[in-house]
Parts: C-alpha cells; structure tokens; sequence
C-alpha cells in the first residue's frame, strides 16, 4: 500500500509534551500529525480543510469551525465530556463524534482527593503564613476548624468512573461517603438525594457533566442547604455552579472552603472573583493531565485512527450519523 496515500490527517489541536510528540511519531507511516495549540487559531483555521480527524480537548469546536472542515470523519474528545463540541453541526456533517470514558478518572480521583485534603486543612492559606514567616506559632483556630478526612462525610454529587474512584480513595482513610446518581438506586445502601448529600455532607464533590440539567445545578438555593463551613470541590464542569452565588457563600462565612479545577469561563477571567478569595484553592482545568492520562489517550486515539484508516467504525461515538 503506498504509505503517501494511506497517510491519515490528524489536528491534534493541543501542545505536545516531548513524550506525547515520541509516542505518536512511531505512527508516523501512516499518520500524518498537525499540531495545532488551543490558543493559535489562525493555524486551526489553516489545518481544518485537510483534517479527517481531530483530537479535541477543551477549547469549543463550533458549527463555524466544522464548516472548515469538508473532509473531516472523526472528533475524537481526549476526555469523556463533549460539551465543548458543536454536536448537532457535527452530526449533520455525518461527522463521528467519539470520547474516552473512565481513561482519565484515576488521574482525576487522585486530583479530587488531593483538594479535599488540601481544602480541609487550609493548605494555601498555612503555605502563604509560612513563607511570610508567619505561620508558628500555629493558628489556634485550626484546632477548631480543621478536620480529619476520615472523620467527614463526603457527598459525591453523581457517581461516574471518577466519583466512584474517588469513593475507594476515601473509604480506606475511614471517611464515611454518600452519593448521588444519575438513576434512582435505593438498593445501594449508599445512595441518597441530592437534597441529603447538601445537607450531611462535611465536603461536596461534583462529578457531573455539563448539561441543560446540571447547569448552575449549585446555585444559591443549593448553596444554603449545605452544611455551614462545608467544602466544595468541582473537578467536572465549571457551569455546574453558580459562581456568584458560590463568591457570596465563601465571602460570608457560610462555605469555609472551594476548591476548583473548572470555571464557567475559560481559561479562567483574571478579574473573577474567585481570585481574590484567601480560602478558595484554584488549578486550571489539570486535574486530567498526567502523562498516564495522556498515555491512554493517546493510545485509544491512535486506535480510532486505525479503526478509520480501515473502513471500520470507530469505538465510543455519541452521536447518530
């Protein structure tokens, strides 16, 4: 088979890290590779016309976009939420829309946890009193207010791949967990109502996709049935919750602590609020990113590739074409 005519083109609309760029380049016989940054988008406008796949991560791909695009076959989402993709452009193009479900919830879990602990023990605020040779003697309001993880209940609000790791984590350190789910299950001795993880919940954790449903889902109504100084983590979709009600919440006194890896905006707005606030812990949307994460990306993205390059359908397509 001529390897010139096999070749297949792929927009990787992210930057590479050297080890992601060596794992793809042994494609190189049959996978011609764009590397296209989510911020650049003059060469994005330049590679669309030629590109038959394109492995998506979070800036939006648009109708407008998708209208570059005549030979694109495949949206392949290194993740597992599409909200970020113009599904119904892309379903009328006859373009395939696939994702990664469960390839980054141990990175995530991991991530949640290490903000439940870092929130709870107030580690931004004792890392700043440290370096300006303030933090001993210690704060005797810690003894009051900082927790043991093992001694809280946690709350998951929704019960995917992630939560459900997140769920193992904190179960070995004693912490006793309720959840939500998307269906109804009063035979899981652990399942509750939204309504009963706000109000028993020590720390809520989101792990929701972004949907008509779920949007603003944490509003200020949500807010007020939480447990006074409770802790919110979101490691989901920033559109979830209601930023302004969550700044008036942590401004007063009634949540002690948010920590946030999403916004509703971003890359996140330098004049929101949220900045400004001493007892928020803020990461911009990594939770997801290791090079494990990015190993089984990569690997069910090339997959997909294959699959294509061979007249076969992709694996994991949410949409109907």
């Amino acid at each position: 088979m001529d390897s010139e005519k096999a070749a297949l083109r792929v927009l990787a609309h992210f930057t590479p890290g050297s080890k992601v760029a060596d794992q793809v380049a042994a494609e190189a016989d049959w996978l011609d590779i764009r590397w296209v940054a989510e911020d650049d988008d003059e060469a994005l406008h330049r590679e669309l016309p030629e590109a038959a796949v394109i492995w998506h991560v979070l800036r939006p791909l648009t109708d407008a976009d998708l209208e570059r695009a005549p030979k694109l076959k495949l949206i392949h989402k290194l993740g597992a939420g599409v909200n970020t993709i113009d599904l119904e452009a892309a379903t009328k193009r006859g373009v395939a829309v696939a994702n990664m479900p469960g390839a980054n919830a141990p990175s995530v879990a991991e991530a949640t946890v290490m903000m439940m602990l870092a929130a709870l023990r107030r580690l931004p605020q004792l890392d700043r009193l440290t370096r300006e040779g303030r933090g001993w003697p210690a704060d005797p309001e810690l003894g009051d207010n900082v927790r043991d993880l093992g001694s809280c209940t946690v709350g998951l609000v929704g019960y995917g791949n992630v939560a459900k790791r997140v769920e193992q984590i904190v179960r070995t350190m004693g912490t006793h967990v309720i959840h939500t789910s998307s269906t109804r299950d009063e035979f899981h001795v652990h399942w509750t109502t939204l309504n009963e993880v706000l109000k028993n919940s020590d720390i809520v954790s989101l792990h929701l996709p972004l949907t008509p449903a779920t949007e603003r889902l944490i509003d200020a109504e949500a807010i007020a049935k939480m447990k006074p100084g409770a802790i919110l983590v979101n490691t989901s979709r920033g559109g979830v919750v209601d930023e302004g009600a969550l700044v008036e919440a942590l401004r007063s006194g009634q949540l002690a602590a948010a920590a946030l890896d999403v916004f509703t905006e971003e890359p996140v707005a330098p004049d929101n609020p949220l900045l400004s606030l001493d007892n928020v812990l803020l990461t911009p949307h990594v939770s997801w990113y290791t090079a494990d994460t990015m190993t089984r990306y990569l690997v069910a993205a090339i997959n997909n590739c294959r699959r294509l390059r061979d007249g076969l359908a992709p694996y994991s397509v949410v949409n109907r074409i």
